[in-house]
This record gives C-alpha cells, sequence and structure tokens, in this order.
C-alpha cells in the first residue's frame, strides 16, 4: 500500500481551535484513501492563510516530498494547498517529477493534460478570490477609518463595542494613562522609571501583566489618546470618533519630551547658556568652555567663522532684552484697569471666543483640503505630507476639544494677568535667579538665541515683544503721558 502525507488546513489559529473545518477536511481525506487504498503515514495540519507565502508546515512538506519521503499527498481541496500561484507552481514542480498529489474533494486527473487545466483553472480562480476579498477587505478598513472607526481592538485604557462601534474609554485604567501621559510630559521620569511608577499605581496590561517600557513607548506615541487614528504600517492619520483620553496639547508635550530625548551623558560643567544659543551660520549649538578662569561659548564647526564670546557678554544681551519689559507705575495703574475691565466682560465675550475657535476650525479643515490637493498634484512627499496633516489635526482636535465641551474655555483674564505679572517681573528675576531658574526664563521669553560671528542677537517671543515694544504718547497729546498699551488679543498668550 502506498504511503501517503496528508495536508489540512485553515485560514486562522481562532478557525482552527473552534473546529470550523479540521475535523471535516480529515474525515474526508480519511474517507478518500480507504476508497483508494492509501495509506496515510503523517498528517500535516496548518493555521495559517494560503494567500501569501511563509507557511512553515507546507514549506516543510514540499521539501519532505521532494526527498522521496513519501509517494505523494491527499489534500482536501486546490483551495486548501494554495490561493497564491507560486504555492500552486510548486505543487506544479512536484506532480512533473512525478509525485502523486490528489485532492479528495476536487475530482481532477492531475496525470492528464485537461485534468491539470481545470486544476489550473481552480487555482487561478481562488487566487483571484483572495485577491477581490483583500480588495473588498481594505475598502471596508479604509471605510471605517474614515468614519472615525478603529476597526482594530481597542489599545490600553479603551473597551470594544462591538463592530462598527467607536471604541469607549476604561474608566479603570483611564485615569491611569492619563497620568501615565502627564508624568512623562513634565520630564520627570523616563520610560523605565515610569513603568514601575504604573505598575505601582496598578496599571496592568489586558492580560494582567506589567505594563513593560515597551509599551509604555508605544501608547505615549500613539496619538489614539488624543483623538486621532494612526495607521502605524503607512503613517496615515485619521480623525477619531472615540472619546480622547488627554487633551491634543498633553500629547504634543509628550511627544516633544520624546523626540528630544538623547543618550544620557556625563556633564561635567553644567553652563548657564548650555544648549541655549546658536550658532547663526551653521545653526549648531554653541559650546561653553573654561579658559584662563572664565567661561567661553565657541561654534565647533571647523569651517565656521564663528568666534568666541564670554559668558558675560551673553549674560549682558539677555538682561538688555528684560529691561524694557518692566512697567511704570501709571502703567501698572492703567493695565490693571484694563484686566479688571477685560475680566468683567469676559463672560459675553465668551460666544465670540467660541465663534473664533469655530473659524479656525474651518480654516483648518481648509487647508486640510489645500493639503491633500497639493499631495496629490505631487507637490509634497507622503512623508512630509502626513507630518504636516498630523499638526494640523492635533490642532483641530485640541479646537474641538474646547469647541464640544470636553475642556473648559480658558480664562483669559487669568492667563493675560499671569502673563503681564511674568513680564513686568522678567528683570529682577533675572537677576536673581539661579542658572536653571535663568535658564526656563529665557526658554520661556525668547524665541531665538544666536551668536554672529562675536556679537550674540537674542529675540523676544511675540507676545513679550509685544510688550517691549510699547509706545508712549507725547506730553500735549488728548490722552496726556498715558501709555499706549497693545491690543488685549496680542498679549493673551497660549503658553
Amino acid at each position: 500500500m502506498k504511503q501517503f502525507y496528508a495536508y489540512i488546513r485553515v485560514s486562522t489559529a481562532r478557525q482552527g481551535e473552534q473546529g470550523v473545518s479540521l475535523p471535516q477536511q480529515r474525515e474526508a481525506i480519511e474517507r478518500y484513501a480507504k476508497i483508494h487504498e492509501l495509506q496515510i503515514s503523517r498528517w500535516f495540519e496548518e493555521r495559517e492563510t494560503a494567500a501569501k507565502l511563509g507557511r512553515p508546515v507546507f514549506t516543510q512538506m514540499l521539501s519532505l516530498l521532494r526527498n522521496g519521503r513519501a509517494s505523494g499527498v491527499i489534500i482536501h481541496k486546490i483551495d486548501r494547498s494554495a490561493r497564491n500561484l507560486k504555492d500552486w507552481s510548486d505543487l506544479g514542480e512536484l506532480i512533473d517529477s512525478g509525485i502523486d498529489v490528489r485532492f479528495a474533494n476536487d475530482s481532477v486527473d492531475l496525470q492528464s493534460r485537461g485534468g491539470r487545466l481545470s486544476a489550473d483553472i481552480q487555482a487561478v480562480v481562488a487566487a483571484d478570490y483572495i485577491r477581490n476579498l483583500r480588495e473588498e477587505t481594505r475598502k471596508g478598513f479604509y471605510g471605517r477609518l474614515k468614519q472615525g472607526i478603529y476597526p482594530r481592538p481597542a489599545p490600553l485604557g479603551y473597551k470594544d463595542q462591538g463592530p462598527g462601534k467607536p471604541k469607549t474609554p476604561d474608566q479603570m485604567t483611564m485615569p491611569l494613562i492619563r497620568r501615565m501621559f502627564e508624568l512623562y510630559a513634565s520630564g520627570q521620569c523616563g520610560i523605565i522609571e515610569l513603568s514601575d511608577k504604573m505598575d505601582c499605581l496598578g496599571l496592568r496590561t489586558k492580560s494582567g501583566g506589567k505594563v513593560g517600557k515597551t509599551v509604555i513607548s508605544r501608547i505615549l506615541s500613539n496619538p489614539f489618546y488624543a483623538g486621532l487614528i494612526e495607521i502605524q504600517k503607512t503613517g496615515e492619520i485619521y480623525q477619531g470618533a472615540h472619546q480622547p483620553i488627554i487633551s491634543a496639547s498633553l500629547f504634543e508635550r509628550a511627544r516633544a519630551v520624546a523626540e528630544g530625548r538623547t543618550n544620557a551623558k556625563i556633564i561635567r560643567h553644567d553652563f548657564l547658556f548650555r544648549r541655549l544659543v546658536r550658532c547663526a551660520h551653521c545653526g549648531y549649538s554653541i559650546i561653553g568652555e573654561i579658559a584662563k578662569g572664565n567661561i567661553y561659548y565657541r561654534c565647533h564647526t571647523q569651517s565656521c567663522p564663528t568666534n568666541s564670546v564670554r559668558e558675560e557678554k551673553l549674560n549682558d544681551e539677555a538682561i538688555s532684552k528684560f529691561k524694557p519689559l518692566q512697567f511704570t507705575a501709571e502703567e501698572d495703574y492703567v493695565i490693571n484697569d484694563i484686566i479688571a475691565g477685560f475680566r468683567q466682560d469676559w463672560g459675553n465675550k465668551e460666544d465670540e471666543f467660541k465663534a473664533g475657535l469655530r473659524l479656525q476650525e474651518s480654516q483648518i479643515s481648509w487647508k486640510l483640503n489645500r493639503l491633500a490637493d497639493a499631495y496629490l498634484d505631487g507637490v509634497f512627499e507622503k512623508t512630509i505630507f502626513e507630518e504636516r496633516r498630523t499638526a494640523l489635526l492635533l490642532e483641530r482636535q485640541k479646537i474641538n476639544n474646547v469647541t464640544s465641551g470636553q475642556e473648559p474655555l480658558p480664562d483669559m483674564p487669568s492667563k493675560l494677568e499671569k502673563f503681564l505679572e511674568l513680564a513686568k517681573s522678567a528683570y529682577s528675576l533675572y537677576l536673581k535667579a539661579n542658572p536653571y531658574e535663568k535658564r526656563d526664563l529665557l526658554e520661556i521669553s525668547t524665541s531665538n538665541r544666536e551668536l554672529c560671528s562675536k556679537t550674540p542677537v537674542f529675540t523676544l517671543d511675540s507676545v513679550f515683544r509685544e510688550v517691549a515694544n510699547r509706545q508712549t504718547i507725547p506730553p500735549g497729546s488728548a490722552t496726556g503721558n498715558r501709555t499706549r498699551i497693545p491690543t488685549l488679543k496680542a498679549w493673551c498668550p497660549n503658553h
């Protein structure tokens, strides 16, 4: 009696576990072998789709057949053996070499030209079926994404609600996920320390294990928690219909910390202007050094013409920028009066503020459409397109969080008051501050810090520049000596 292999396959592991088709395939093959007096020496069982290459069990079986370990193989049906033409071609080579390949449920004689042609046609139809199925699946997948629905299992912190429905926050893990983002965005701890802290707070994976650094890194880089859906394989971003766990601004802060992360280095001298000032010629940070008891900064690019400069000169430039921010007693009086009026009228202006946000939202939608048109016209590469699109979607999500009531309206009078308090006291604060506080103040108040040859040039941030450049109306005018105050809108910073 001839020795034959038997091969059975299901497309998914779940299908095999539930016994949807494996027992039926086995039964049909055993019946066929009994009728044709064939002995099955070995069974090969696989839980892999036949639409793609690389099935390990199928490949192993073909190798054994080529080595003459069995006379042939019995397979349930043609589409169980291959739904891609490469695997079907490999089976054809076995048949041509004399291996007896049979199908229990397909009455085809592979030793005849007509039977071989019939089998080839069925294999091509099976391959086309898979291509069509893949295309329809892709349509459904992207159709869900365009509706804002994530068609894959919910990430940690969310629950599945069934097909075609948005994910909902898991009330048990949602506060822990939010806390994770807050801790990381504050810069207080790295990924490893964060993993230990979240473990102490009780955050667990869906399987009940500790949330390791890999999972945490994946969570912190996933915009799903801020209301967006990212397809990592393609880098595409879609607006989600699910409820965000964190604000878009918190996600951006966490992402900024991640992108600015560098390998730990031993800092021998933590100079005041370390990594704060760039060379105007090459754009690299100037480096601090100690020479003859003084601190000098210079560019280390060999071809760069930038000369060294003493730390005192950089410090004088910073002080010169803070001096014009000081207010006189009269300016203090006028500004306090304006803030009091602004606070009194703010309740009536909230509707105007919301209308302004809605206008910004529509402008962002218009920009997104323009960006898509430019991408289709070949103006941008895909990576640049996705980066700009992500930034616009995050900006729109921030606005949507406020207009939809998920986040309260910002208290503009309080923000304005805090900003002006910081601006007018920046000069005295800088003089009294320690090096770390000076660095923070410079990063908050300046947008550009460069060294041109031997001349430092610091530029105040736009809102601070508005205060520094305020003008005084000359005496004798209708308003006397009162200071002309810039518009409140210009002094309502977003930081």
